[in-house]
């Protein structure tokens, strides 16, 4: 299983959001850092399809990022997931797993499966809208997972999270990537450091960092603060 990134590049009238970045990334939890600006969602726009490059490909075991085999391979989770507020959780999964085109008898198995992964299971049928800024994020990992996908995509998915739910998102997101690969961008270095197999820097489109930061010597977060607040 592998994700190749081959000079992928983005441009946007004189900045250049995305400059030739090459990477290949295999299972378990990528941390993407950076800092506002740094070309972070950029790059996860073009790895799930929704924006094409300027130049560079994107492929996934070696199937084209333009495809629908692809697409039926990714699960994304945007900063900002749209959602029903007068749907109940399970009436917003059965909803998202017709879009996927599952059969109404999966959908329903699958959406149960998912609801007590994320421990929602007891809310199932209370309004989104009644829901916390955690619960939602959840029932986002919840619809991102219906389709049982192979690459995850999550961008700054613990913005607004306190930190009791910080801390169970992290648990959730390293079960599921015990066979997949998972990309999660953040800016919060604490998001990743415990997690990630692997650590990814970006700063003005470019990738400053690629490796397990436990071969390194000094603080991650020491690093990241050099990097990104000293400008």
């Amino acid at each position: 299983m592998e994700l190749s990134l081959d000079r992928l590049t983005k441009q946007y009238r004189n900045k250049i959001a995305v400059d030739r970045v090459s990477l290949k990334l295999g299972e378990g939890v990528h941390g993407l850092l950076g800092a506002n600006g740094a070309g972070k969602t950029t790059l996860m726009r073009m790895i799930c399809g929704v924006l094409k490059p300027d130049s560079g490909t994107v492929t996934f075991d070696g199937i084209d990022v333009s495809t629908e085999l692809y697409r039926s391979k990714l699960g994304y989770l945007p900063q900002d997931f749209g959602y029903y507020p007068d749907f109940s959780g399970m009436d917003f999964l059965m909803y998202m797993a017709a879009l996927k085109g599952l059969i109404k008898t999966q959908a329903k198995r699958r959406a149960n499966e998912l609801l007590e992964l994320v421990s929602l299971q007891g809310d199932a049928h209370k309004k989104i809208k009644t829901y916390s800024g955690g619960m939602k994020q959840r029932l986002g990992i919840a619809q991102m997972l219906l389709n049982d996908p192979k690459l995850l995509i999550l961008d700054e998915p613990t913005a607004g999270l306190d930190p009791k739910e910080r801390v169970r998102f992290r648990n959730i997101i390293a079960e599921i990537a015990k066979d997949s690969i998972v990309i999660l961008s953040t800016h919060i270095v604490s998001d990743v450091e415990h997690i990630a197999d692997n650590i990814l820097m970006m700063k003005d489109g470019k990738m400053i960092y690629q490796g397990r930061w436990q071969e390194q010597l000094g603080d991650l977060e020491e690093f990241y603060l050099k990097q990104f607040e000293e400008e």
